[in-house]
């Protein structure tokens, strides 16, 4: 017996012409084992429509899915979302949905909580698989940055299940079309509260209205600090709501982490007024949002869904500097002793953590490191952009002075009361190389940003011939493969780096953004 419903079926005739609602959407999914070669295989999809305009529920649609291998759901994944082999053993496949889901998706505003890291790279690679394009959104809204970034973690570590204990609507079922509607009530209520207190912020206060099922994060035990400690307090004032996170509460590398861009159209009626909350600058902001760069060391991280899975997330870049040429040192003009890692003011009155060299930021210039893989694109910024990163061999006397960055700032941001997972800088992974090159290696992240239409790098690209001169290259647009044919394994560059200390979504680790990259013509 067929175990799947349509629930008011979105009609995929009446808004041919007129996409304007915001489509919230979730994906059930098996969990794959961490060693294997699995993938996520789908298991439900559920969608709702919603006026922009009333934050009403117009229409809605979910279905089971059956996977490709029964065998994929597994007791791990039956104990995350109750979905059994029986249930959908008779559900019809992707195939079977594909057009009505297109349907559903394609030039919409979509929505959902955590959907750029984990459903929108599973809903690509369930079109891939039947080989047809998958649908593109309007924009985004990805209620896991926007929450973390505007609410900061009043309900602790921000997933579903938190939000909604944090507001009393009952546990999260981890199905589809009771998420959606879930998360859609999460938001009313997160946006309320923010509203009422940025008009009377003198008493509306956080530390006022602190409930009891309130908690805050510590690097003990992920709950409350234990008695006789301390963390550090930093005051955050966004549009009149005042804030107290800490330092893994808010995306303090970069600019905010939220894709929040509705038709203009929609947005003044969405937000009228004064825009107390401050979304209409999100929205400006996000416009231009330059690529965020991968925190993660090895290629083969699996993107995190609801149910725990290890992540591989990532953290926005910090905006343009403006640096001089000689404020790059070489490794051997680094002195340890003057290595010091501080808490420093950020955007809108965040802190985060940052590496200096007696009082300047250290940055880093190498020469001659070679190219061990290209051109990495294998996931995309909340922009749909690829994130774009080399990986290069690290001389010894780098690593050196990239180990002893590594412990100071892992310790400042201890220190700070960070929870978050710490990623070292080199990578050493076993297996990640061959046997006869263990050597330690690192990861160069290659920016991009937003220009009219198109995007551009924002890392400097030369190339040095065989003769000795250099010229710099100039890019119309961002071109991954005229970059990967640049950037071949086993090439040499001479790089200039900034040190970005991330901490975002239980994820912290120092980010190295090439600034100036020049590569060696091996002809």
């Amino acid at each position: 017996m067929a175990s799947w419903s349509n629930n008011n079926s979105i009609n995929s005739n009446s808004n041919a012409n007129d996409r304007s609602e915001i489509v919230f959407f979730d994906l059930e999914t098996t969990v794959p084992f961490r060693n294997g070669a699995q993938k996520f295989e789908l298991l439900e999809f559920g969608a709702i429509l919603v006026c922009p305009k009333k934050l009403v529920e117009l229409e809605s649609f979910s279905t089971l899915v059956r996977p490709s291998n029964l065998s994929s759901v597994s007791p791990t994944s039956v104990k995350c979302n109750g979905i059994t082999r029986d249930m959908v053993a008779t559900a019809p496949t992707f195939l079977e949905i594909a057009d009505r889901v297109y349907d559903i998706l394609h030039g919409r505003v979509w929505a959902g909580h955590n959907i750029v890291r984990f459903d929108c790279a599973r809903i690509r690679e369930a079109f891939a698989d039947i080989g047809r394009p998958a649908p593109e959104p309007k924009a985004l809204i990805d209620s896991l940055a926007l929450l973390t970034q505007k609410f900061g973690r009043r309900a602790g570590n921000m997933k579903m299940a938190s939000l909604a204990t944090y507001f009393g609507l009952g546990q999260q079922k981890h199905r589809s079309l009771e998420d959606v509607r879930m998360n859609l009530e999460v938001l009313k209520y997160c946006a309320t509260v923010l509203f009422l207190e940025s008009s009377l912020p003198e008493v509306l206060s956080i530390n006022s209205l602190a409930s009891p099922n309130m908690t805050t994060r510590s690097r003990t035990n992920g709950n409350s600090p234990p008695k006789g400690t301390s963390t550090p307090s930093l005051g955050v004032r966004i549009q009149g709501v005042s804030i107290s996170p800490s330092s893994s509460s808010s995306p303090g590398n970069g600019e905010p982490t939220k894709v929040f861009a509705p038709p203009e159209s929609n947005t003044s009626s969405m937000m009228p007024n004064a825009d107390p909350i401050g979304f209409s600058q999100l929205i400006d902001q996000m416009r231009t949002d330059p690529t965020r760069a991968s925190s993660a060391v090895d290629e083969e991280n699996p993107v995190s869904n609801t149910c725990g899975v290890l992540s591989n997330m990532e953290a926005p870049p910090p905006p343009p500097l403006v640096l001089e040429r000689n404020s790059f040192l070489e490794p051997n003009q680094v002195s340890p002793l003057l290595i010091h890692a501080s808490l420093v003011p950020y955007f809108r009155g965040c802190h985060k953590v940052a590496v200096f060299h007696g009082d300047d930021p250290l940055q880093l210039c190498c020469a001659n490191m070679r190219v061990r893989f290209g051109v990495s694109s294998r996931f995309v910024n909340l922009a749909g952009r690829p994130r774009l990163s080399i990986v290069v061999e690290a001389p010894p006397l780098l690593c050196q002075v990239l180990e002893k960055c590594d412990q100071l700032a892992q310790k400042a941001s201890l220190d700070n009361g960070s929870s978050s997972e710490w990623r070292p800088v080199l990578i050493r992974k076993n297996g990640f190389f061959s046997n006869s090159n263990p050597s330690p290696a690192i990861r160069l992240n290659i920016p991009t940003m937003a220009v009219g239409d198109g995007a551009i790098y924002t890392t400097e690209i030369s190339q040095r011939e065989t003769s000795g001169s250099v010229h710099k290259l100039v890019f119309s647009k961002v071109d991954t493969a005229e970059l990967d044919s640049l950037l071949v394994p086993g090439c040499f560059v001479d790089g200039h780096f900034g040190l970005d200390v991330y901490d975002y979504q239980q994820n912290a680790g120092i980010r190295l953004v090439a600034k100036r990259l020049i590569v060696r013509n091996v002809g």
